[in-house]
């Protein structure tokens, strides 16, 4: 058999050289053309046809190079050997059939990964975790950039798994002056986001015969993460105040607790001093992990933002969760781990294995965002602008919405919940439609919750309103709308 040539770029969908090949697959295809057979000449077919041999040249390659025709230096070219039935090449997908799937690939497979159930971007988003693409410090990010670019490395070649020095360095004294946290670098692990600190979380710390403690109602796509290892969910209630440590529970399959403390979500509680000591007590008598995801702990509005959990932990129990999606964009993918020395090398080890590290010129541009206090001021700066966001949104509630509305978690973060005690949980999706058929989006509480008990249910609708997405005006006439939909129900109803 002849040698066949490189593949080459297959003709045009509509010029001659795409009709000449699609006219001798199909009669090899269909046996007119049968094994072994001489193909027609370039230059013969060429000018039967009217065209360059050139083009019949690329057809002939083409088929060549995908193993029907067999071309040798010096000879004609010949149709190669025997073709499977078409028919025999298509499999059949029987009723009923399954894709043979591990356990893991079963579970997630049919899990749903969001609340937002969102069709396409509203004209005005009430979107919680998106933020103002005009917030973005875009000036100082390219300089950084630009600068960590044009510093030549010796050879592009994988970095660290943990994260760039630089980075880790300077998180180091950030997290110290912002947050109160007590750590080395050496203890900070850069990811991609606080969903894979979160994944890296159960993965390395959870196996199918454990259970996890989980905040009810709490972030959806965390609670996922440690369903789809098999571990068993035991969901905790939550009131104004956050977690409710009272009812924690005692099983020794408990392998950790995931707690949203600074700012619970969704409801908006803050961890009272008090059941902070608890959680930490109870995590020491379980030999637990409390992982304590800090996605927003940067915007705090009238007071001091409150100081980590992970600060008050003498036991090495506390693994903190942070992110810049909040403070800088969700698109950027960069979040950080601080993790117990005794996890750390478990960490990073797994860290390698999915994906081997963070992307190196952003960590060194964040880095000397940090360094210079570029990113301390972009914080202070959208913290401002944030709170008068929230400012707006409260009042629009109080201005347009119905008297019995009320605001619930909006100390702090990006996002308020509003409750509408009119309405039954189940009327969620009907005011969620409406309000989008009029081109405001707004999202549902209710499919934040675990448990199934009607105690632990809510009893009247909620809906999440993140603002940091939003101008003042947008959040205004949005309200506005949102007020009219909920009429038109009334009046339906």
């Amino acid at each position: 058999m002849g040698q066949l040539k490189a593949p080459v770029r297959r003709p045009g969908a509509t010029g001659a050289g795409r009709r000449i090949y699609d006219l001798l697959r199909a009669q090899i295809a269909g046996g007119s053309l049968p094994p072994g057979a001489r193909a027609p000449s370039t230059r013969a077919l060429a000018a039967e046809l009217g065209v360059s041999r050139t083009t019949v040249t690329a057809a002939y390659e083409q088929l060549a190079a995908e193993g029907f025709l067999v071309t040798s230096a010096g000879r004609a070219a010949r149709v190669a050997g025997p073709l499977l039935p078409r028919v025999a090449l298509v499999t059949k997908r029987r009723p009923g059939r399954q894709a043979s799937l591990s356990t893991f690939g079963r579970r997630v497979e049919t899990m749903s990964l969001s609340a937002l159930q969102r069709a396409e971007p509203a004209r005005i988003d009430f979107l919680y975790g998106a933020v103002a693409s005009h917030d973005f410090p875009a000036l100082a990010w390219r300089r950084a950039y630009q600068a960590a670019l044009l510093n030549r490395q010796h050879s592009l070649y994988y970095a660290l798994p943990e994260g760039d020095a630089s980075l880790r360095r300077a998180l180091q004294g950030y997290l110290a002056r912002a947050r109160g946290l007590h750590c080395d670098a050496e203890q900070i692990v850069v990811v991609h986001g606080s969903q894979q600190a979160i994944d890296l979380c159960a993965r390395v710390l959870l196996d199918p015969r454990d259970a996890f403690v989980f905040e009810d109602p709490g972030y959806l796509m965390a609670r996922r993460c440690f369903e789809a290892t098999g571990a068993s969910l035991l969901a905790t209630p939550v009131d104004e105040q956050g977690l409710d440590t009272a009812r924690l529970p005692s099983d020794s399959r408990i392998r950790l607790a995931y707690v949203t403390p600074t700012h619970q979500f969704p409801l908006g509680g803050t961890l009272p001093m008090t059941r902070r000591q608890e959680l930490l007590q109870w995590a020491s008598r379980h030999r637990a992990w409390v992982i304590e995801d800090d996605y927003d702990g940067e915007f705090r509005y009238g007071q001091r933002p409150i100081e980590a959990l992970q600060a008050m932990d003498t036991e090495g129990r506390v693994i903190y969760v942070g992110t810049f999606s909040k403070a800088l964009s969700p698109q950027l993918r960069l979040g950080y781990l601080v993790l117990p020395r005794e996890l750390v090398q478990a960490f990073r080890q797994a860290k390698q294995l999915t994906d081997r590290h963070a992307p190196l010129w952003e960590q060194r541009a964040l880095a000397a965002l940090i360094d210079d206090g570029s990113y301390e001021r972009h914080v202070r700066r959208q913290r401002r602008q944030n709170e008068q966001r929230r400012a707006a949104l409260i009042d629009a509630i109080e201005q347009r919405l119905p008297s019995d509305a009320r605001v619930v978690g909006a100390a702090a973060g990006l996002h308020l919940v509003l409750c509408l005690p009119s309405l039954r949980p189940q009327d969620e999706s009907a005011v969620v439609a409406a309000a989008r058929a009029r081109g405001v989006g707004v999202y549902p509480l209710s499919p934040l919750f675990a448990a199934r008990a009607p105690r632990h249910r809510p009893r009247a609708a909620g809906l999440i309103l993140g603002y940091a997405g939003l101008t003042i005006q947008q959040i205004r006439q949005g309200t506005g709308i949102l007020a009219d939909a909920l009429a038109g129900l009334a009046a339906a109803g």
